[in-house]
């Protein structure tokens, strides 16, 4: 028997009491998608697509990428078990949050576990996560969805997200830097890497620009 006030989840989603009931989504991808040509809708496997900060909360001081991805979110029993479960797609993530396509919802301010990975193959960002804006426009325009803020993160899992915006940049300063003759006269590893280091944010306190969004 159901109990009162939970709804019955379907494949893939858990019940939760004072969750609205989902229903089958799958987002809109490309420009072919009609009105959703407004909203870019990432294609998973392609390379993201970093975007200026838009204003909402969950992006104000970091850029975000357009990605998809799959979320895996559970709430914990307190007993080891999850009370909880589902899978969605990112619409876009950044550093300090991400929004999900869905057409269910849970009450603003749950706290969630989710994890998910930025590249096949790659180990799994694990946090733990907040729900703080949804959105319930049209399903056909892919606006349907919620937005999570990362509140904190598990082995040290963050830097995979802060890779995605600044492993490129960092790479090549890197590897520039690493042939300068005072790289090379360092007598070993672990004092080039100081060494970087001290370069690379004394370039950051000289130069005007943001490195996060790559300027």
């Amino acid at each position: 028997m159901q109990r009162k006030g939970a709804v019955k989840a379907s494949p893939g989603v858990r019940e939760l009491e004072g969750a609205v009931a989902p229903r089958a989504f799958v987002p809109p991808v490309g420009p072919g998608a009609g009105p959703a040509a407004s909203r870019v809708v990432p294609t998973p496997g392609v390379a993201p697509r970093i975007e200026m900060n838009q204003g909402e909360p969950e992006h104000r001081h970091f850029p975000r990428a357009q990605l998809a991805t799959h979320f895996d979110l559970w709430m914990e029993d307190g007993e080891g078990g999850r009370r909880f479960s589902a899978n969605l797609v990112s619409i876009n993530v950044s550093v300090s949050g991400a929004f999900l396509a869905s057409t269910f919802f849970l009450p603003m301010g749950t706290v969630l576990r989710a994890r998910f990975a930025l590249e096949e193959g790659a180990a799994p960002v694990e946090t733990r996560a907040e729900i703080v804006r949804e959105e319930r426009g049209p399903e056909e325009e892919g606006k349907s969805g919620f937005a999570l803020r990362f509140l904190d993160f598990s082995g040290q899992t963050e830097v995979a997200l802060a890779r995605l915006f600044l492993g490129a940049r960092l790479r090549a300063f890197t590897e520039d830097y690493l042939k300068s003759a005072r790289a090379r006269s360092l007598p070993n590893e672990l004092e080039r890497v100081i060494d970087v280091m001290a370069a690379w944010e004394l370039l950051k306190a000289t130069t005007p620009g943001d490195p996060w969004r790559g300027e």
